[in-house]
Parts: structure tokens; sequence; C-alpha cells
């Protein structure tokens, strides 16, 4: 039995571990030794600055209503979505350091955009999967305790969060099980090419996924981590979820390619899986907070200016904003 999830097996679960038919398994130990080994010799590293901070800083409205959609962009993962009359957060991490230790692990160069003290009252709660930059239990818990929000998820990240904290009101769910949150808005975990773990002993125990939201404005599609592979996941969901008003794509933690291809778009991929799905629009993450992989701090973002050229697409359709930045649609 699975340590995080108990039930029947499925096309994408074997009793045990999760797993993407279309998918690949993430890179074992002596992979990491190599790439840790390339750090250390070949000073494959590119060094951040300690501290660059954002020049915005978002006090959001308490409510947005009609047909307007307000989106704030936290820092790395963490969005607030604001649609619908009402306030979603997207992978919030308002901790220091994306890791279990308080003391070491990838620590951010910038504040939260939003001040936690200054967050509208919120929710839901969307978090993506297990890996410590998406599912913060500290900040989680500190939602539960001032904001109380339900919180979706996929199979098996309820239980990380309640042995944290019995008061996050986790709800779990399986690749394509809609859910209704209010009057005309619903969200949908749709599978993604990507994996979980929070330590050693439990790779893939817990299920992984991207979101679509639907709201009286139109679909968006968040995807949190995602390898492109052959760009199936994208265009399956252009498919079965579209059209799509707003696609928010990860551009960054993608180098070294030989090991973080099957696991993270670079950014000309994820302009590729803009086109994939089909959205109107796109907007960046994954960048510029949390050093986790080895490329400069500003590369994903002249990254994805060339690769819009390369690819006709004019930049204003693909946005990359600073925490504490704000798109009003």
């Amino acid at each position: 039995m699975s340590r995080y999830y108990n039930g029947p097996r499925s096309d994408h679960f074997d009793g045990e571990r999760f797993f993407d038919r279309s998918g690949v398994s993430p890179k074992g130990r002596p992979d990491l030794l190599r790439w840790m080994r390339d750090r250390h010799f070949r000073r494959t590293k590119a060094k951040w600055p300690a501290w660059a901070p954002s020049p915005y800083a978002d006090r959001p409205p308490e409510r947005i209503t009609g047909a307007r959609w307000r989106i704030s962009y936290v820092g790395h993962a963490s969005f607030l979505v604001q649609a619908g009359g009402l306030n979603i957060l997207l992978d919030p991490v308002w901790s220091a350091r994306a890791s279990p230790f308080r003391f070491a692990g990838p620590k951010r160069v910038n504040d939260p955009g939003i001040a936690f003290a200054d967050l509208p009252p919120i929710d839901v709660v969307l978090v993506s999967h297990a890996h410590y930059d998406h599912l913060d239990v500290r900040t989680l818990s500190r939602l539960a305790s001032s904001h109380r929000p339900r919180v979706i998820t996929p199979l098996g990240n309820g239980t990380i969060m309640r042995s944290h904290d019995p008061a996050i009101a986790a709800q779990e769910y399986d690749w394509h099980d809609r859910v209704e949150i209010a009057r005309g808005v619903a969200v949908t975990p749709v599978p993604t090419r990507h994996w979980s773990a929070r330590s050693l002993s439990d790779r893939n125990m817990a299920l992984w996924a991207s979101f679509v939201i639907e709201t009286p404005s139109g679909g968006i599609y968040f995807v949190a981590d995602s390898g492109y592979g052959e760009g199936r996941h994208f265009l399956a969901v252009r498919e079965r979820y579209g059209p799509l008003r707003l696609a928010i794509l990860p551009i960054g933690a993608y180098e070294p390619r030989w090991f973080m291809r099957d696991q993270h778009m670079n950014p000309a991929e994820s302009v590729q899986a803009l086109i994939d799905c089909g959205a109107e629009l796109a907007l960046a993450h994954h960048h510029g907070t949390f050093q986790l992989t080895d490329e400069a701090i500003d590369a994903p973002r002249i990254a994805l200016s060339e690769a819009l050229v390369d690819a006709g697409i004019p930049a204003e359709r693909f946005r990359v904003l600073q925490p504490g930045q704000v798109w009003e649609l």
C-alpha cells in the first residue's frame, strides 16, 4: 500500500505509485550525482544575486465581479486569480525556502508580490503536486488558520497536508474530475508530464496535475510543472477543454537540458505549448524567485523573447510579470 493514497488501480495508478503512460520516469540517483559533479567541477551553475527585489507590491481588492479577471503574480509558481467573485490562490508559497528545512535549500531572492497580511479573503487554493516549491505546508497552514479556504489537489497530496496540519481542508481529486467551486466556476485537474516526491522514498506516491479553471470570462489553463515531450497533453487539453482564454505556463528551471528536459520546459517549448493548447494569451511563471537549476536569473525572460520572435508571436500575447505586478483582463 502507498504512503499517501489507497485506491483502485487505474491507467495511471498501479496500486502503489502513479505514472503517466505517455511520460518518462524521472532521473535516478546516478544522474543526480552527475549533475552535482558538473556543477562542482565544471561550474555549470550560473550565479544568481543573493537578493533581487521586485519594484512592485500588490494590495488586491476584496473581490472582482462581473466578466473581469485580475491576476497578481506572487512569485515562482504562485498567483492570486480574482474572477467570478472568487479569490483563488495557485500553488501558494510564502516561505523563505522551497525546502523541507528552514535553514537550507533554495532560498527566495525577492519577497512575495503580495504581503500575506494584504491577501483578500481566500476561497479556494489549488495545489498541483508535492514538490516543495509548489506544496508549501507552512503557507497552507497559515491560510487554514486565517482564511479557511477549500484546498483542491490531486490524489494523495491531502495526506501530506493533513499530516502537517489537520486544519488544512484538502480535497483530493483524480485527473479529469470536474469540481464546481461556485456558480459558473469549476476546476478540473488534468494530466501533465511530471512526477512527485517529498523524500527519497516516496517518489510518485501522490499524483501531480495541471488545472483547467472555468470562469465566466473564459478558461484558464494553469500548468504548474511540465516537460514538453511530444506535446500530447497540451493538444489533449485543447481538444477536450478548449477554447482557452489564458494559459499560465512555466518558462524556468530547465538547465541542464539532459537532466531537466523530461520534467521542465524551456521557453521555446513553452511557446510551442501555447500554440498546441490554443490559448488566446499566456502568462509566464517559474522564473526569478528560487534558483532550482543552472540557468541565469534573466535567462528565461531573454530566451522567451527570442522564442516568440522565432514563432512570429507578439510579445504582448505571452507576458512575463515580476512579483507584485498585476494583469487585468
